[in-house]
């Protein structure tokens, strides 16, 4: 299939906006995204309906499904049922079951997971495997989980999402990802090499975000903190991903949250973020406290998130934090702690009402949102 406009787009947002210029190159491209994104969000319809929906002509939507069908992602699904005269019209809808995603996900501490997805964002599979102890060994473990996975998934795979902690470049090179001993890695291009399939790379909270956003119901600017091992955060403005001049928009974790001291950082320095939210050192303050004093850490911790992301919010006007991570953690006093914060420290005109909340996504956060980066990278769909 020749790529459309939205397949070169690896930004890994919705990439049908309204009002956004299509140059006359680009237009059949861009139509059958939307076609695409129609049918993702709206369900089976007659050709007549899609035609409303996106307003291009009857003619030019009978073209573009028969090239759907053909090309596997669109199927006919009988007829609608009528109760007045005339011919019922002919349902269709994505072919939801005729291609499978494989995702990846390689922030654990110590296991990377995997899954096979359905367009919808479903799992149907799923496989852990150990982290190896040694670095060398990580790229032909993450390509044999990916091969183990494609060869289990029963249907045409569309590609292949991972999201990994560290700063990850143009073209899935991660320039630097410390726990996994990579700096300047071609992870796209091997992954691509060895399965022969399509692949998409992102860092695991801005996989994370497109799981909240696509799958999650959040809005079209929100930010959202992924609490583990570390501490980052995925953050989208207008509906579209922020990377930043070096990739690194979103690296919250060592920021640091105070001017009185605090533990050290694995980076070295005295009270970052990181070093008061990550679950290995919140755990550990946790497990050193009394039943008494076990809130007070979680909202010191909360308070914490809220003096970090306070100038985020007030410099971005996002309208909603969403964290991810362990619930018995993040959620209660710690997020209420951050939303404490955050209107203590913004103007209260515009950010009394930002909303602090726990993902509903759960554990398959990353995962989900690999599935986002290949719907929306190979067919435009998010």
């Amino acid at each position: 299939m020749v790529p459309t406009e939205a397949q070169h787009d690896r930004s890994f947002g919705r990439t049908l906006r309204q009002g956004r210029k299509v140059l006359p190159e680009h237009a059949r491209g861009h139509n059958r995204s939307l076609v695409l994104q129609t049918l993702f969000h709206g369900g089976a319809m007659s050709r007549a309906d899609l035609s409303r929906e996106t307003g291009l002509t009857r003619v030019t939507i009978s073209d573009l499904v028969a090239e759907l069908i053909v090309d596997g992602f669109v199927a006919e699904f009988g007829m609608r049922e009528v109760s007045g005269p005339g011919k019922p019209a002919i349902l269709v809808d994505l072919d939801r079951d005729g291609h499978r995603i494989v995702g990846l996900d390689l922030s654990g501490s110590d296991t990377f997971d995997g899954a096979i997805l359905t367009l919808d964002g479903d799992i149907v599979a799923r496989r852990s495997v150990p982290v190896p102890a040694d670095a060398p060994s990580v790229i032909d473990t993450v390509i044999a989980l990916a091969r183990e996975l494609v060869d289990d998934a029963h249907a045409p795979v569309l590609g292949i999402g991972v999201g990994t902690p560290g700063v990850v470049g143009d073209r899935g090179v991660i320039l630097t990802a410390p726990n996994l001993g990579w700096v300047g890695f071609d992870l796209e291009g091997a992954l691509s090499s060895a399965l022969g399939l399509p692949v998409l790379v992102a860092n695991d909270a801005n996989a994370a975000v497109l799981a909240e956003y696509t799958f999650g119901g959040a809005g079209d600017d929100v930010l959202l903190v992924k609490v583990g091992r570390g501490v980052g955060s995925g953050l989208l403005s207008g509906g579209q991903p922020m990377r930043g001049a070096h990739y690194a928009a979103g690296e919250i974790g060592h920021v640091t949250v105070g001017t009185d001291g605090g533990p050290r950082c694995v980076c070295g320095k005295i009270g970052c973020l990181e070093a008061w939210l990550a679950v290995p050192a919140l755990s550990s303050r946790l497990a050193a406290a009394s039943a008494d004093e076990r809130e007070g850490v979680l909202r010191d911790a909360g308070e914490r998130l809220g003096i970090a992301l306070a100038p985020v919010v007030g410099a971005l006007d996002v309208s909603e934090i969403v964290l991810s991570g362990p619930e018995e953690l993040l959620g209660g006093p710690l997020a209420g702690a951050t939303a404490e914060t955050l209107r203590a420290r913004t103007l209260a005109e515009f950010h009394d009402g930002v909303r602090v909340r726990m993902t509903t996504q759960g554990q398959d956060i990353v995962l989900r949102g690999a599935a986002v980066m290949v719907l929306s990278g190979q067919l435009g769909v998010s």
